[in-house]
């Protein structure tokens, strides 16, 4: 159920309402008015309230009426006997896909956005970061941000002791980008044998990526003509396997947990959401994350279980590429929320943001 949306692009078109071909105005006008009403407010809607506010001239016995009919074609649902109604996920589907309005950013907006997002002087992590809690504040719900591991040309890699047979990998980029990574090594594993391992990758780096610079650490290693002794030898493996495997599989920050918490009226449990949380941290999760994104040019909208990333109703997610020049997907930028969010406000920033995420990570 799943469709590609057509949002503010580069030269700043906007998407203009249709009406879904399976509604009459006076029907469309009635779920417009009861999907905006569940917005504001997340409390169902009567039909006194919504004649008071249509400009057209119905009766609240009409608009019972209407109502009653799209509640028999699944649009909309009673949550109690004598309450008003409620739009269904597929309501909320019919209601973005061909009324809703989106609204446009100001120029203060993105001034705002790019300036907050700005990366001289902090590491990627710290950007990506920023950026995720900014989707958060913006939306009022989880903001995520999705980057692949970089497997471009590094300026020279770092190994400090954390501890606890731990090691933190310090990438240094070579566009200055900075990237962190944490390590299992050997228990007891000396200080000078980490300070080694630095040496032994950067006099081998001269701006190659990691993955020709593991062909050459192989090589040396098969050959016997590495100068590194057997611990040594496991940090610079260790290292070097962090990123090894699906290049794409990369960091994925969330922040705002706790706003989408605080509203889970419509949300089955709250046990629910935190298995929602628990797989965004999955490998499997970001990958998804990342093919959803790629596969529209777009803003992509998903209510409740559409995505097939979650089982569970009455969360949405929309989610944007991040993509760098020449179209190359760099990232997945999105916002994560109960099916009330703000679809018009936030869908201009999650696109805007994608467009200067790609930027940086270009």
């Amino acid at each position: 159920m799943d469709k590609p949306v057509n949002t503010p692009g580069p030269r700043g078109a906007v998407r203009s309402a249709g009406l879904p071909p399976t509604l009459d105005p006076r029907s469309a006008a009635v779920l417009r008015e009861i999907v905006e009403q569940y917005v504001e407010t997340g409390e169902p809607v009567g039909s006194r309230t919504i004649s008071r506010r249509l400009p057209l001239a119905l009766s609240p016995a009409t608009i019972r009426n209407v109502m009653a009919d799209m509640t028999d074609a699944g649009l909309l649902f009673a949550p109690h006997t004598s309450a008003g109604r409620l739009p269904t996920d597929l309501g909320l589907r019919l209601f973005v896909d061909g009324l809703l309005n989106f609204g446009e950013l100001t120029e203060d907006d993105r001034e705002s956005i790019a300036a907050r997002l700005a990366s001289s002087g902090r590491s990627l992590e710290d950007t990506l970061a920023e950026a995720s809690m900014m989707l958060s504040g913006l939306s009022s719900a989880a903001g995520l941000v999705l980057a692949p591991k970089s497997d471009g040309a590094l300026r020279h890699i770092e190994f400090v002791p954390l501890g606890h047979a731990k090691a933190l990998v310090v990438l240094v980029n070579a566009d200055g980008h900075v990237e962190n990574r944490v390590i299992d090594i050997p228990p007891g594993l000396p200080p000078s044998a980490l300070q080694q391992a630095s040496n032994y990758l950067n006099a081998r780096l001269s701006g190659r990526p990691l993955a020709e610079l593991r062909v050459i650490v192989a090589k040396d290693m098969a050959a016997n003509r590495s100068e590194l002794d057997t611990l040594t030898a496991g940090v610079v493996k260790a290292g070097l396997a962090t990123w090894t495997g699906d290049s794409r599989a990369g960091s994925l920050i969330v922040r705002g947990q706790a706003k989408l918490l605080s509203d889970v009226t419509q949300i089955e449990s709250l046990a629910a959401i935190q298995a929602l949380f628990e797989r965004l941290e999955t490998q499997e999760t970001m990958l998804r994350l990342l093919e959803l994104a790629e596969s529209s040019e777009g803003v992509r909208i998903f209510i409740g279980a559409e995505s097939g990333l979650f089982g569970t109703t009455g969360v949405s997610m929309v989610v944007a590429p991040a993509r760098a020049e020449g179209g190359r997907i760099v990232g997945a930028i999105g916002v994560i929320g109960p099916t009330r969010i703000n679809y018009g406000r936030i869908i201009p920033v999650v696109d805007y943001t994608a467009r200067v995420i790609g930027r940086l990570l270009g």
